[in-house]
């Protein structure tokens, strides 16, 4: 009797329907848990000062810290060599720079502990067969994106160290940014694509707006990086206008020659965006979650809800922040529920496509022996 592909191949089967899958899964969100601790850790790094205060790229040798008098004195006198450290910096004591140090430090350690726990795993998975083919091809791509990420945020600490410079670069800081937060939606998509059971794919509407949200705030956290990074979030510090006009004249916009430096170097124009760019995602979010309702899209519709009322409290946040002048814990509240607001748009939208076995092939019909056929039918 000839066998249907779908029972012979267990490729061509639901993620689900493959051993180990609970493993996997939860594997992925404890990644995902990881990278959001990493995106939180490098943000406090951001805003204490802290990321320029090691100066080489140790991969391996790196993991050690400083561990005598003499080793943290090498360390100081590199960082004493630094522009941040001659323009902003001089005169403070070890024990200033110490604080520095453990900051980055423990930055650079998680993101090393991050890379082992994806890729011991992976192996064992991979041995084991728990992997399908689409799984595997997905996981490969998001570790040759965190290697990428690794050399990215050592360029990025690299254009801190140049003549005259005393932070970062703010377009390799966004991008930084935006490349962990794109390895926060891989996992999640990867794992909510895992989800047992059986779930219908929302309305054609819905979907292709559910959809949509996950890259709008791709963009939007792109933004937000380049308003941390140049530091645009310590002018105009009240809303809803920006310093008693809503919208600031071009010659202000546009100050820069040539027009495109503004996008990055103008602190009004970076600000500017972030602020309509808010407004944009809210405003999407909000038609979807009233789509989804009206149109009874079951699970979809709650969740789009979901994603409606974070990007607003996000939103919230951000004006909270602006106003107080970005403190500490308000700069890092923003950044780290701006990974939630990804996450439950990305978990929305990849469910909203549907999960669990299709639909089950017809059945062919079984081959008899030449002489049978009647007997057969009957």
């Amino acid at each position: 009797m000839r066998l249907s592909k779908a029972s012979t191949d267990l490729d061509g089967a639901p993620e689900t329907a493959r051993p180990g899958q609970r493993a996997v899964r939860a594997w992925l969100y404890l990644l995902a848990i990881l990278v959001v601790a990493m995106v939180a850790i490098g943000g406090a790094t951001r805003m204490t000062g802290s990321g320029l205060s090691i100066t080489e790229w140790r991969p391996v040798t790196g993991v050690v810290p400083p561990l005598s008098e003499a080793d943290w004195a090498q360390e100081f006198g590199k960082y004493r060599d630094t522009p941040q450290f001659r323009i902003l910096n001089q005169g403070i004591p070890l024990s200033d720079f110490k604080t520095l140090y453990w900051w980055e430090w423990g930055h650079r350690l998680l993101g090393r502990i991050v890379g082992l726990v994806f890729f011991l795993p992976f192996l064992v998975f991979w041995a084991r067969g728990f992997l399908s083919r689409r799984l595997l091809l997905g996981l490969l791509g998001l570790g040759l994106l965190g290697g990428l990420q690794g050399a990215i945020g050592w360029i990025m600490v690299a254009s801190g160290l140049q003549p005259g410079m005393t932070a970062v670069a703010p377009l390799k800081l966004a991008l930084h940014l935006t490349t962990a937060s794109l390895i926060l939606a891989g996992l999640v998509w990867l794992a909510a694509g895992m989800r047992p059971g059986t779930l219908d794919p929302a309305p054609g509407p819905v979907r292709a707006l559910a959809c949509l949200l996950p890259a709008l705030v791709l963009m939007q956290i792109w933004l937000g990086g380049l308003v941390a990074g140049s530091k645009a979030g310590l002018v105009h510090n009240t809303w809803p206008d920006m310093d008693g006009v809503f919208l600031p004249p071009s010659q202000a916009l546009f100050a820069q020659v040539p027009w495109i430096e503004n996008f990055v170097d103008n602190l009004t124009l970076v600000q500017l965006n972030h602020r309509l760019f808010a407004y944009l995602v809210v405003l999407v979010a909000l038609i979807h979650a009233v789509d989804a309702v009206r149109r009874s899209a079951g699970p979809a519709a709650g969740r789009a809800v979901g994603v409606a009322v974070l990007a607003t409290a996000q939103m919230g946040l951000g004006i909270v922040t602006l106003l107080l002048q970005v403190p500490l814990w308000a700069g890092l509240a923003h950044q780290v529920f701006a990974m939630a607001v990804l996450v439950m748009a990305t978990v929305h939208a990849r469910l909203s496509l549907g999960t669990g076995p299709a639909a089950a092939p017809v059945a062919a019909q079984p081959t008899v022996p030449i002489g049978f056929e009647a007997l057969a039918g009957r």
